[in-house]
């Protein structure tokens, strides 16, 4: 064979060797080791905190939105219950009453709704002088425990009425809150009350929690979803949903609307109300939502 030849075959031994060489490392088994139950559990944890986050952010993001709308949300309250009392004043003007019994009926129902209408604007007033510095609030060291007992004695029934189970777990040891001790049980009882009010099956559970980095405790109430902003458009400045019509026979406010008032005086407190994602601990999850209240811890 000239040298030419051998060449050739030096390079075929060589190709078949780098390829044999490859299938041996394809076919060896793996040496990297399986995942351990711990690392899977950390995955899954992880996992939990990155929905928790997001939820948290669309949540914060959406309240932002609702915030905004403080005087879209004001003149939805009001425009109801004023249209009624046109109408009634429109029956009377027309001429349109069979006799003159029945327009005093008409001018005395105008003037139930005005007062229920004058009543709804003196809350709103009341907590904007609040939040403006016009009424000041009387802000003394209270213990959390007394406060909460006397919240779940002004309340129980209304639940109990309902067949609504209705817990409240007191702090265990005396933790004392830097409030005004009135506005602060109205404060609860308006969200207890509303919560009450907005579902047909469910619980309610208040739970408290000292934080351990700064001087603030918060008190979870858990409620079912869908008493949580579930009537209403978030944004009603920019929703082209139509508008729902206020019971022109029970003037009260919307869920919203009372969760914007009640958020404003505990911001005026110096604390704060928002909805956080609910615990993934429970199979009733995904069903339950929680509203943070977070309030001045008093140290002595």
């Amino acid at each position: 064979m000239n040298w030419s030849n051998w060449v050739d075959l030096g390079a075929g031994l060589l190709l078949g060797l780098g390829i044999s060489g490859l299938l041996a490392r394809r076919n060896r088994p793996s040496n990297s080791s399986p995942v351990l139950p711990t690392e899977k559990q950390d995955v899954v944890k992880l996992q939990q905190q990155i929905k928790q986050t997001q939820l948290a952010y669309e949540m914060a993001r959406e309240m932002s939105q609702f915030k905004a709308g403080y005087l879209a949300r004001t003149t939805h309250v009001l425009r109801s219950p004023i249209n009624g009392l046109i109408g009634l004043q429109q029956l009377i003007l027309a001429n349109l009453c069979e006799d003159p019994e029945e327009e005093r009926e008409f001018i005395k129902q105008a003037h139930d709704r005005t007062l229920k209408l004058l009543n709804l604007i003196d809350e709103i007033l009341t907590v904007a002088r609040l939040e403006h510095g016009t009424n000041k609030l009387d802000l003394q060291p209270r213990s959390l425990t007394e406060l909460l007992q006397e919240v779940y004695d002004l309340t129980y029934m209304l639940a109990e009425n309902r067949n609504f189970p209705f817990k409240v777990l007191l702090p265990e040891s005396d933790l004392k809150v830097v409030v005004d001790s009135r506005w602060f049980k109205q404060v609860l009882i308006n969200l207890i009350e509303t919560a009450i009010a907005q579902i047909e099956e469910g619980s309610i559970y208040i739970s408290t929690q000292a934080s351990s980095t700064d001087n603030f405790v918060y008190i979870w109430l858990d409620v079912p979803k869908q008493s949580i902003l579930h009537s209403e458009p978030i944004d009603l400045i920019s929703s082209k949903n139509q508008v729902v019509k206020t019971d022109e026979n029970n003037l009260t406010f919307d869920p919203g609307m009372n969760f914007l008032l009640n958020q404003t005086i505990l911001e005026v407190m110096g604390g704060n109300l928002e909805i956080v994602p609910f615990p993934l601990t429970t199979e009733q999850s995904e069903e339950m939502a929680r509203l943070q209240i977070t309030i001045p811890q008093f140290i002595s």
